[in-house]
C-alpha cells in the first residue's frame, strides 16, 4: 500500500508511537516536523540555519520555512521512487494544509487522507503527567499540559473540519493498547483509500 497520510491528534494521544508502527506496517516512512528540522539543524542546510534563528530564541519556525522544509523532503522521496508516507506533525493549520496541497500538486501527488488519533482530555493530561514525572519533564506541569490540548484543539479543530469537507478525515479512538489503537487506524485507512 502506497499510503499519503497526515497523521493529527492532540499530544500525549500516542501519534509518535503510532506513526511509527503505521510506517513499519505500511513500508513508507513516517515524516515528522521535528525530525525535518533536526535534520536540516545538523546538516547545516540554508533552512536549517534559518529554523536555528527561530528554534534557538524558544520561537516558532515560521510558515514559510516549515513549508519549504517538507517540499524538499516530500520532492526527494518522489525522485527517489518513494510516493507513500505519513505526515506527522505537518500541516499545523489551514494555511499549511493549502500549502500541502499545492505542494503535492507540484509533485503529480495527492493526498489519501487524514486520520485523526482522538483521546479524552482527562486521560491524555494522566498520560503526560506521568510522562513527565518518568522522563523528568518540569516544564509539563498540569497548566501547560492543559494550555497545550486547548492550542491543539484551537488550530486542529478547522484541519479535521476541512478534511471532512473533503470526505478525507477518519477517526479513531486513540484509548485502548498500542495494539487496538494500530488497528483501528489500519481499518480507517482501507476505508480512506477504499
Amino acid at each position: 500500500m502506497s499510503a499519503r497520510i497526515v497523521l493529527l491528534g492532540p499530544p500525549g494521544a500516542g501519534k509518535g508511537t503510532q506513526a511509527a508502527r503505521l510506517a513499519e506496517s505500511l513500508s513508507i516512512e513516517a515524516i515528522s516536523t521535528g525530525d525535518i528540522f533536526r535534520a536540516n539543524i545538523k546538516g547545516e542546510t540554508e533552512l536549517g540555519q534559518l529554523a536555528q534563528q527561530y528554534t534557538a530564541k524558544g520561537e516558532l519556525v515560521p510558515d514559510e520555512v516549515t513549508n519549504a522544509m517538507v517540499r524538499d523532503k516530500l520532492a526527494g522521496k518522489v525522485a527517489a521512487g518513494e510516493q507513500g508516507f505519513i505526515l506527522d506533525g505537518y500541516p499545523r493549520n489551514v494555511a499549511q494544509v493549502a500549502e500541502l496541497d499545492a505542494i503535492l500538486a507540484d509533485l503529480g501527488l495527492t493526498i489519501d487522507g487524514a486520520v485523526e488519533i482522538t483521546a479524552d482530555p482527562e486521560v491524555v493530561v494522566e498520560r503526560l503527567l506521568g510522562r513527565a514525572e518518568i522522563e523528568g519533564r518540569a516544564d509539563d506541569t498540569e497548566p501547560v499540559i492543559r494550555h497545550r490540548l486547548s492550542v491543539y484543539a484551537e488550530q486542529t479543530a478547522p484541519i479535521a473540519a476541512l478534511y471532512a469537507d473533503r470526505d478525507a478525515l477518519a477517526q479513531v479512538d486513540g484509548i485502548g493498547s498500542v495494539d487496538e489503537v494500530t488497528a483501528r487506524l489500519l481499518s480507517a485507512l482501507d476505508q480512506l483509500q477504499g
